[in-house]
């Protein structure tokens, strides 16, 4: 079977998991989603049904000709059914467990599978085949009456089950003649029985799910895709600390003629851009659990950049030199500094190094750990950290609203951004072997003072509205007469440039024009015919670091979408929003790129940006609840 990316992530916010058309598990990291992969298959470079396949847990049934699979109804629990050439039938129930147990949310790295044969009396054959290291060898397993552990030099998992240990062990088939449970998480024992553990919890993890659900305010039209976006947003958040990674895998390649040109990237961390989209679009929905966590996460990475206490960490393992990476020097220790990416603990160095047993998904690598982001100026940051705190100002829903201290706090970071409104970096696209005074990263700092100003007037703190309004308008002034192109009509995405990006299409997202004004209107044109290519959008066409871009960036076609509707254009809006939702794999996602004929996802998988694009254009493009009534 080929590797594709038709996959069904599971979690709870803790551990995660993506599981493929056949049932079988092929990525999880551990302790963490940035951790050692224990099941690693999806890098293998093998298929998953080979008989020499590693990093995988697979539940076959002998004889298989027929898998099914769907979530049950607002959860990320997969239901897998396989039917074999007798007609015997086998239900798979996979989930990790999550709801409220002793006054608190209980969200073990574990995953449970529940097996229960649905016709006949099946024989199926269990492959449990976790790897350490990257891939480097098989974890080293002890056995007791009902369990098994594996120990890798990150974490020891137990595998507690009331199927035969000896069959697990051997990967002896077997008739499944009534349920069995399996629970893989901590080194510790159950308190019951595993299949009725199993069962209450399945209950109880529902339940959860489908009560958050509940709490969401969906637009009228395409419920359903944007409910699945939505809680795959929510896995994608590392609730013990509440950082949001950018998707929980790393290295799958922006394209299949990637294998040596490096366009593969490690995701599996915290990108304060990528998280302000998240919690904008889950705040749409009314989400605001996803804020206020991400807030405490902000709140802590605040307060250690004032302090410029963002203290290198030594590499794990020595790093080989990468292709295409231009080492800089990081301005940790700078009062008011702030990286674009951090690790879900808030770790400031992500060292980037190569793993050298693993091959990469379709053998295509190399396959990264870390990424060198974290040394990169990108200027728009500041503007996305006022942007994602500026609500706690406002929203009286919060258990913990923002204050005059958490105003302060940011003037800091307010002032870095005014600072560096005019000067280069590396973009928002992460350039590694150029820099320019980019146009959206200019944009973002002026909306950092902006919204700084509106604070202030919440707080009725009359001299730092006027100082911070004062600021924003300086800023305004610069990018209207740097980043507009006279020649050309139209505003550029690099001061005194011609080039065009995608990004642009966001000057009316954050409010720095106003859709209607003839200036974004030029622009938009400008973008439209050099970056689209049929249904889709680049993000930029001209070369970067690693030679053209050879597919489309997801999430740029949603913003075209957006620009469509804004720009009157509904009906051209919708149609293209069809076409993306068609583009879904079966599990209802996206990774972050596309083939320019549209045939095939590429590049990392579930992508945070993907689902955000989702969730505004279904916003943005539905018809009102008022319509029914």
């Amino acid at each position: 079977m080929t590797q594709s990316l038709d996959l069904f992530p599971i979690g709870n916010c803790a551990a995660s998991a993506l599981i493929d058309r056949a049932g079988r598990y092929v990525w999880a990291c551990v302790p963490r989603v940035d951790g050692d992969p224990f099941f690693s298959g999806l890098l293998s470079g093998k298929a998953a049904d080979a008989e020499d396949a590693t990093g995988i847990w697979a539940i076959e049934v002998e004889g298989a000709t027929q898998t099914t699979q769907a979530y049950l109804r607002n959860t990320p629990i997969l239901r897998t059914e396989i039917v074999n050439a007798d007609g015997a039938a086998v239900e798979v129930i996979d989930f990790s467990p999550r709801y409220r147990h002793l006054g608190r949310q209980y969200r073990p790295l574990a995953f449970v599978r529940i097996v229960r044969p649905l016709r006949g009396a099946p024989r199926i054959r269990i492959r449990l085949r976790p790897t350490m290291n990257y891939g480097e060898r098989p974890c080293p397993t002890t056995a007791g009456s009902n369990h098994i552990r594996y120990t890798s030099d990150e974490t020891t998992l137990r595998l507690t089950t009331d199927a035969p240990v000896s069959h697990i062990l051997e990967e002896r088939a077997f008739r499944l003649e009534e349920p069995i449970g399996l629970f893989l998480g901590p080194d510790e024992g159950l308190d019951a029985d595993v299949s009725t553990t199993a069962a209450r919890m399945l209950r109880e993890t529902t339940d959860y799910w489908r009560g958050w659900v509940r709490t969401l305010s969906v637009p009228l039209e395409w419920q359903e895709a944007v409910i699945r976006a939505a809680i795959t947003l929510k896995l994608c958040a590392y609730e013990e600390t509440g950082a949001i990674v950018a998707a929980l895998t790393t290295s799958l390649p922006e394209h299949e003629a990637a294998a040596g040109a490096g366009r593969n990237w490690d995701y599996r961390y915290c990108w304060l851009r990528d998280a302000y989209y998240v919690v904008q679009a889950l705040n749409r929905l009314g989400a605001a659990d996803m804020l206020e966590n991400y807030l405490v996460y902000l709140r802590n990475l605040v307060d250690l950049a004032n302090r410029g206490d963002m203290r290198p960490r030594a590499p794990a393992s020595p790093q080989p030199e990468l292709p295409g990476l231009t080492p800089g020097t990081p301005a940790n220790g700078r009062a008011g500094h702030v990286q674009p990416v951090y690790g879900v603990g808030l770790e400031p160095v992500l060292t980037e190094w190569i793993a050298p047993h693993l091959p990469g998904y379709r053998g295509i690598g190399p396959v990264r750990v870390g990424n060198q982001a974290h040394e990169h100026m990108q200027h728009d940051v500041y503007g996305q950290i006022v942007l994602s705190t500026v609500q706690a100002f406002f929203d009286e829903r919060l258990l913990r609203p923002a204050n005059a201290d958490d105003f302060r706090a940011l003037e800091p970071i307010g002032e870095r951004a005014f600072e560096l409104h005019d000067k280069p970096d590396a973009s928002l696209w992460e350039f590694r072997g150029r820099e320019a005074v980019h146009t959206y990263s200019s944009v973002m700092c002026w909306a950092a003072c902006d919204r700084l100003g509106n604070a202030a007037g919440r707080l009725g703190l009359a001299d730092r509205a006027a100082y911070w309004n004062a600021r924003a308008a300086q800023v305004r002034q610069t990018i209207e007469t740097r980043a507009w192109n006279a020649a050309e009509g139209r505003f550029a995405a690099t001061f005194e440039g011609d080039e065009l990006d995608a990004s642009l299409l966001q000057l009316v997202d954050v409010r720095f024009l106003p859709a209607d004004d003839p200036r974004m209107a030029a622009t938009m044109a400008a973008v439209e015919k050099g970056l689209r290519r049929g249904p889709y959008m680049l993000r930029y066409a001209i070369p970067d670091d690693f030679g053209l871009p050879k597919t489309a960036f997801n999430f740029c076609t949603f913003w075209l979408i957006e620009a469509l509707h804004l720009s009157g254009r509904t009906a051209e809006a919708r149609q293209l929003f069809e076409e993306m939702l068609g583009r879904r794999t079966r599990a209802g996602l996206l990774s972050e790129d596309i083939s320019l004929d549209g045939q095939e996802l590429w590049g990392n998988y579930p992508q945070t940006y993907s689902l955000v694009g989702l969730i505004n254009c279904a916003n943005l493009l539905s018809k009102s609840w008022q319509s029914i009534r």
